[in-house]
């Protein structure tokens, strides 16, 4: 079965053999007690990594925005959210709406009316956030991110950035040699954005780095603030030791390796581009390695999901918003080789072009 499920888009795995063995897998301590070692020496790594002074970490990525949230409902602010925001985000959002914080949507990627709206927030005197992703994963872009500092630096607001999908894929120095750029420290390093006290970023490496810890990463004045006041911090049990330990050998792999994974995995998904174009179908998704198929004409997703599985090949049904008709979508990764790309596409033009002759028949029947 060729597998196009999984999000691990450097491929990492970190099999107990490879990693610094661990006396414990955890202290019994919540991380507002004891912090280990490890886990800042892994802290601090990501942080120089990304661009940032200082990093804090945690079990995942609904700690941090649950936490940070639940902070940011404390002050006289508005929040100002993209359209398409990842859930996780959305749902930390809404902590903060529940305490009664005015929440704003803007269109996806609208610089310009993200600032229409911002205009009602320097009239009356509320400082804005806003919430976005690094990389979506939905269309492929990086978001606009230097234009959104802009904007807020001249109100004294802050963005608070999900960077889960662009860490340790995008990177610094992009061009024709290194598509998603270097290192993969993610959005800053990408735009060559300068950190400041006003930008903070949520980040997992559950995706390309496959390690199930999230991080909370920007200045130092901002992350300190932050672990004086986390809730779940006292409350939750912190990262496991073999979690960070897992983690150490994420770092070590992309430092060694990471640049080659990537470039790699470019050229996987410029195949797969290219193969599905020459056969007539059409994809979103860009350069990332996210891929969603486009309609396919008297055939529905769900049944050219069922057919892709009956040809030995496993995607993933995307369910929509609003009620709009799911997607089908293949997440390429740095295991995947040229003739797994070139036997998915020929799958999925066999099994639309058999579905589409049954449909046929049927109806001259």
């Amino acid at each position: 079965m060729l597998d196009f499920t999984s999000a691990l888009y450097l491929g990492l795995r970190h099999p107990s053999w490879a990693l610094q063995p661990w006396a414990q897998l955890t202290t019994g301590r919540p991380a507002a007690l004891v912090s280990l070692s490890e886990a800042r020496s892994v802290a601090q790594e990501l942080a120089a990594l990304q661009g940032c002074e200082r990093s804090t970490l945690a079990p995942s990525t609904l700690h941090l925005f649950w936490d940070l949230f639940g902070m940011v409902a404390s002050g006289k602010v508005a929040i100002h959210m993209d359209g398409e925001i990842y859930p996780i985000a959305r749902w930390g959002v809404e902590r903060a709406a529940a305490r009664g914080v005015p929440v704003r949507s803007f269109p996806h990627h609208d610089v310009d009316a993200l600032r229409r709206q911002l205009k009602w927030d320097a009239m009356h005197r509320v400082r804005p956030v806003v919430v976005a992703d690094g990389l979506c994963p939905g269309c492929g872009g990086p978001g606009p991110i230097a234009a959104y500092v802009e904007s807020l630096r001249t109100l004294g607001g802050q963005l608070i950035l999900d960077d889960t999908q662009a860490l340790g894929i995008l990177g610094y120095s992009p061009g024709s040699s290194a598509p998603y750029g270097k290192d993969g420290g993610g959005s800053l390093r990408w735009h060559n954005i300068k950190l400041g006290r006003d930008i903070l970023m949520v980040s997992s490496l559950a995706k390309a780095f496959g390690v199930p810890v999230a991080a909370l990463s920007g200045s130092h004045d901002m992350v300190r603030q932050f672990e004086e006041k986390s809730e779940t911090r006292v409350h939750s049990s912190p990262p496991s030791v073999a979690v960070i330990r897992a983690a150490e050998h994420a770092l070590a792999v992309n430092q060694q390796h990471g640049d080659a994974l990537r470039l790699h995995l470019t050229h996987l998904v410029s195949r797969f581009r290219k193969r599905l174009a020459r056969a007539g179908f059409s994809t979103a998704g860009g350069p990332f390695p996210v891929q969603t198929l486009g309609p396919v004409p008297e055939l529905g997703a769900r049944t050219l999901h069922e057919r892709l599985l009956e040809f030995g090949v496993r995607s993933v049904l995307h369910a929509r918003r609003n009620g709009h008709e799911p997607s089908i979508g293949f997440l390429i990764t740095a295991l995947h080789d040229s003739e797994q790309i070139d036997r998915a596409v020929e799958v999925i033009a066999q099994a639309t072009n058999d579905a589409t002759r049954t449909q046929q028949a049927g109806r001259l029947q």
